[in-house]
């Protein structure tokens, strides 16, 4: 695919899965993955900070091949070059990560997204030309260690309304708290062990596209 039919199905995304296999009650990550294609969700995001770039990019390809075959975005945490080498469907970056500018130079057909943490870094991201930007961590948060702080409901609105690209929220968000980021205007939401840690992944995937999508 190319960018523009990749952002038009990213257009199509409720849930966001994001993979943390430390955090996913033993099972593998590709447990976790066919868990999320069973639930119906239509992305999903490599995020494994504790691997190798060897063994990420191993993981990668099965992943490329597993959500090529069920129609899934695949998106790779950080590492450009690893979504280059697997034929990903995008990169996500942080702000410590490779410049966004200097990604696309080498990555133009990749969806590339950025984390951002206020209206400043938002706004910088959009004019850099990420496609979509993440607002977070919203809620106090276990996956990013040292993170203490946390941006409140309140900000996906005031961030949001500052820029014209798609965006997502992540950070803490779990079912008992999601109708706060839907009240807020969220549509796409990114979750890590509300799915992961999940009795029946795909029984919650489910739900929670159900959920997102009667604010539709």
């Amino acid at each position: 695919m190319n960018l523009k039919e990749r952002k038009a199905m990213f257009e199509q995304v409720d849930v966001y899965p994001v993979t943390c296999e430390r955090l996913s009650a033993g099972r593998s990550n590709i447990a976790v993955l066919e868990g999320v294609i069973a639930g119906g969700a239509r992305i999903i995001q490599l995020r494994e900070k504790e691997y190798s770039a060897r063994d990420l990019y191993q993981l990668a390809v099965k992943f490329r091949e597993m959500t090529l075959e069920a129609g899934l975005l695949l998106i790779i945490n950080n590492h450009v070059d690893i979504a280059l080498a697997v034929d990903a469907d995008g990169v996500h970056l942080g702000q410590d990560d490779l410049p966004l500018p200097a990604a696309r130079k080498i990555a133009p057909e990749l969806i590339i997204g950025a984390s951002t943490h206020s209206v400043q870094e938002a706004q910088r991201a959009e004019r850099e030309g990420a496609d979509y930007i993440n607002i977070g961590p919203v809620f106090p948060t276990k996956t990013k260690e040292g993170v203490d702080y946390f941006l409140g409901p309140d900000a996906i609105a005031e961030i949001s309304s500052k820029v014209e690209v798609p965006f997502t929220v992540m950070g803490g968000i779990k079912a008992s708290n999601m109708e706060q980021v839907l009240q807020k205007g969220a549509r796409r939401i990114a979750m890590v062990t509300e799915i992961t840690l999940a009795d029946d992944i795909a029984a919650t995937v489910k739900s929670l596209r159900e959920k997102i999508r009667s604010y539709c």
